[in-house]
């Protein structure tokens, strides 16, 4: 899609560094520059203020990668594009079926309500919960590592959905200001939500979880 609309050498394009490697190999394959903007802390894409403080003279594109079945505020990102001229492209998770993301939703609702010593996602609007994903401040009490060994101890699988920063990546490395993504990258952990699990494997999440204590907080 970059190539076709003719982005190439000489060009930045504007990614999120919060995620795989994948996009900034794309930018890098038609000739351009990838330039890392930070991302949203309660939808953890692309911030449209971040994306706007990162554009000069040779920006021709913004790409847009939507997480964990929340999408980005594309109407603020648009509009960043039509006024400056840029293209912006997207990239969304792959579809579930409709009954798999209610239940996805109902087992969500579920956690939310139950959970504690976790920040809980941010429901916002259209969220399908394709990864259903709480942060574990390191505030004093256990941090996310500590947390997801011990929650991993009791049963429960979980996963670090974003391991390295692509900002932090050998090939990618740039002295940049990108703290809400550090942070994310830092506190984030991906809770199964899965439209299989029993009520009984639910409640064996939320019991894991909460025997570490602490204080719910909500999503920031």
């Amino acid at each position: 899609m970059l190539r076709a609309a003719g982005v190439g050498v000489g060009d930045e394009v504007v990614v999120p560094a919060f995620g795989n490697r994948e996009v900034a190999e794309a930018v890098a394959l038609v000739g351009a520059s990838p330039v890392f903007a930070d991302i949203d802390s309660a939808t953890y894409c692309l911030d449209a203020d971040a994306v706007e403080t990162a554009l000069t003279p040779r920006t021709s594109a913004v790409v847009v990668v939507h997480r964990f079945g929340r999408p980005a505020d594309m109407s603020r990102l648009h509009g960043i594009g039509q006024r400056h001229g840029l293209l912006v492209l997207e990239q969304s998770e792959s579809e579930a079926p409709y009954d798999e993301i209610a239940q996805r939703r109902q087992r969500a609702a579920y956690l939310d309500g139950k959970l504690r010593g976790v920040r809980t996602p941010d429901w916002g609007d259209g969220h399908t919960y394709q990864q259903y994903v709480v942060r574990v401040p390191g505030n004093g009490r256990p941090d996310r590592d500590a947390f997801a060994r011990a929650v991993r101890g009791r049963g429960v699988e979980c996963r670090v959905p974003v391991k390295t920063p692509v900002h932090r990546m050998p090939g990618f490395r740039r002295c940049v200001s990108l703290p809400e993504t550090e942070r994310a990258t830092d506190e984030t952990l991906a809770l199964p939500v899965d439209a299989t699990l029993t009520k009984r494997d639910m409640q064996r999440i939320v019991s894991a979880c909460n025997a570490l204590g602490g204080l719910l907080q909500t999503a920031y």
